[in-house]
């Protein structure tokens, strides 16, 4: 059976100050059986955050990475550099990362770079308002989970990564999708997974929903069939408010 994860993106907010407190207060709880509780604190912070919950059954993720060992990239942070810092699990193909012009191919690259490392990669994938009103929400997927998961096999790690469907027009807006509609392209990737790479390793594979999960809608999301956790970005900066979230899925783990 997969467990239910709940991943907190911080993405680029809290200072120094606030990221040490959110860890410090998520490192008191009790992570139920059948959970895992990951947090993608900023570049600068995974450290102080990291020692704020080691010794904690708390995942430590980074936002993203690049495809190189090391070189002439400035600004950038290697597969090595997150497995240094202690992080598990990198979250890759972001629609913000997306938006700013990453590719599917670049993004491929970054995952078998992950994978390489040891580390978990969390593909990100999902569509525009306008492909959704245009009902090409399906083929957009698959396409970018064909470029981002390239020729990968179960010997290389595939059964590793997990999959966030995260509808653009849902990421930040307050807008997300009904259990039902999130529940139907969760199944449509579990079938291409099941048809492209088998279906044992499709069952095996975590689908989180990401895109304005909350307290309030947390459990009908949860509870649906395909949909293995979520990936929360502006309610996993409060405490309370993540907490909520994690409550609702020990109801279902």
């Amino acid at each position: 059976m997969r467990s239910i994860l709940i991943a907190g993106n911080w993405k680029m907010n809290t200072h120094l100050k606030e990221a040490r407190a959110l860890g410090s207060g998520l490192a008191k709880i009790q992570v139920p059986q059948g959970m895992e509780v990951l947090l993608a604190p900023p570049f600068p912070y995974l450290y102080p955050v990291g020692e704020e919950i080691k010794g904690t059954s708390l995942l430590l993720a980074g936002q993203n990475m690049n495809p190189a060992d090391e070189g002439a990239q400035t600004g950038e942070v290697s597969a090595g550099m997150l497995k240094d810092l202690g992080a598990s699990h990198v979250i890759l193909g972001h629609s913000e990362c997306r938006a700013r012009g990453e590719s599917s191919e670049l993004i491929g690259e970054k995952l078998a770079q992950a994978l390489k490392h040891d580390l978990v990669p969390i593909l990100c994938v999902g569509e525009s308002l306008e492909e959704r009103q245009a009902d090409q929400t399906i083929q957009v997927i698959e396409d970018q989970l064909k470029l981002g998961l390239g020729d990968l096999t179960h010997a290389q790690g595939l059964d590793r990564v997990i999959i966030a469907y995260e509808p653009i027009w849902a990421i930040g807006t307050g807008q997300v999708a009904s259990p039902q509609e999130a529940e139907e392209v969760a199944r449509d990737i579990r079938a291409y997974l099941a048809k492209n790479y088998g279906q044992d390793l499709a069952e095996k594979i975590q689908i989180l929903y990401g895109g304005s999960m909350k307290g309030e809608n947390a459990y009908e999301l949860l509870s649906q069939d395909n949909i293995d956790g979520g990936l929360i970005g502006g309610a996993s900066l409060k405490l309370e408010s993540f907490l909520e979230i994690i409550e609702e899925g020990e109801k279902l783990a």
